[in-house]
């Protein structure tokens, strides 16, 4: 049964779905979804790419990052990353080859979890990094459950189940009074999301076999959050409300007993749409082209949301964590590479020609022109001292 053909049984037996429904299938259906049915829509001839996907200098800078929040905690014995929606592994292979060779310390301490909630990314992942996981310094755990199966069937059911959106948590490997490092590049941009209108909140229906908008009332907690961190839609706007998201957040935060939550995404502060910027950022992608319909290609298209960092941050600070000011990408990386005027990057260059080409890379990670100023970087820790995170590499620049 296609993705379509899903979601349109699934309304004609429910009733009208809400679109944080109709996303979660599009992206995590076990068998048709986005991130679930293949393994190629990553990388230059895939629908999009990371920052890993253009030069390891970005998996070798944050390896840095790494061992100095390491030294941090005062170099413990064992010290767990935990990276949330890894994809192929690139990250992780080039964080840890350059651990292994520059930082053996820490690479010595360090257990590398993958949380991949596809099964043909976990199969890609184990391949990739096989080496990694021989010596036991990687490990794929299976996904316990499946993003997908932890939103119920859609509200409105038989036993009026809502869709309650609260995820079991990170899936750690190591005990839970071990430090943690949470990475999430490009994460929650593609977690479901509400959408609210002045018409009320946008659910799918079918009308005349087709697929078809129409608006109800939203839930409390959805205009609480309008209220508290984003702002209300004027007529003829769409405004994201990200509850799971939140419930990820707090999931997380709360699984850190010591140590550092790294973020990177693109997205905005609540000042910035009270200013009128990111009021509406829903899109689909496909082949590197972005859509604003998302109902073009059901499982066929990725679909992402901007995040809201004001809202991320509250929910970081309410758990008790300290945030820190948010940086672009390009101030982070500038920070780590600052000191060696970036010759993690240009180590393995042998010819100027190979130089000339890393410079460009480097410059399209760095630079306001390429990703430097487009993510957005969220950094919170739990008792690390104030004085040692700000003397991070990554939180240096243009202090």
């Amino acid at each position: 049964m296609s993705v379509r053909e899903q979601i349109e049984r699934e309304i004609r037996q429910r009733g009208p779905m809400p679109f944080s429904r109709y996303m979660q299938i599009c992206l995590y259906d076990p068998a048709h979804g986005y991130y679930s049915h293949n393994a190629e829509q990553f990388g230059k001839a895939g629908d999009f790419y990371t920052s890993s996907d253009v030069h390891a200098v970005f998996g070798r800078l944050l390896a840095r990052q790494f061992d100095e929040i390491w030294q941090a905690l005062d170099r413990p014995p064992q010290i767990e990353i935990l990276e949330l929606g890894p994809g192929r592994g690139l990250f992780a292979r080039d964080v840890l080859d350059w651990s292994n060779k520059k930082f053996p310390g820490f690479y010595a301490a360090l257990t590398y979890t993958l949380q991949e909630s596809s099964p043909a990314l976990q199969a890609k992942l184990r391949d990739s990094l096989r080496d990694h996981i021989g010596t036991g310094r990687t490990r794929v755990p299976e996904e316990r459950p499946s993003l997908a199966q932890r939103f119920s069937a859609g509200e409105g059911g038989k036993d009026d189940q809502v869709p309650e959106g609260r995820p079991s948590g990170p899936s750690r490997t190591l005990t839970p009074e071990t430090p943690l490092i949470v990475f999430a590049n490009e994460f929650f941009d593609a977690l479901p999301v509400e959408i609210l209108s002045t018409h009320g909140k946008l659910h799918i229906a079918l009308e005349n076999n087709r697929l078809c908008e129409t608006w109800l009332p939203p839930l409390a907690e959805e205009m609480e959050f309008l209220d508290r961190y984003s702002v209300h839609p004027e007529p003829g706007e769409r405004i994201e409300v990200p509850i799971l998201t939140q419930n990820w957040i707090q999931q997380i935060a709360h699984a850190i007993p010591s140590g550092v939550l790294l973020m990177i995404d693109y997205g905005y502060t609540r000042n910035q749409q009270l200013a009128g910027r990111h009021r509406g950022t829903l899109m689909a992608f496909r082949q590197h082209s972005a859509s604003p319909d998302p109902y073009q290609a059901p499982g066929e298209q990725d679909l992402t949301a901007h995040v809201n960092f004001t809202a991320l941050a509250a929910a970081c600070a309410q758990s008790g964590m300290q945030v820190e000011k948010l940086r672009t990408q390009s101030q982070f990386l500038m920070g780590l590479g600052e000191k060696n005027q970036f010759a993690d990057a240009f180590e393995d260059c042998r010819i100027p020609q190979e130089r000339a080409k890393v410079a460009l890379q480097l410059k399209h990670l760095v630079t306001p022109v390429g990703m430097g100023e487009n993510f957005q970087v969220l950094i919170a820790s739990r008792a690390i001292a104030p004085v040692k995170m700000t003397s991070l590499s990554g939180l240096s620049f243009g202090n």
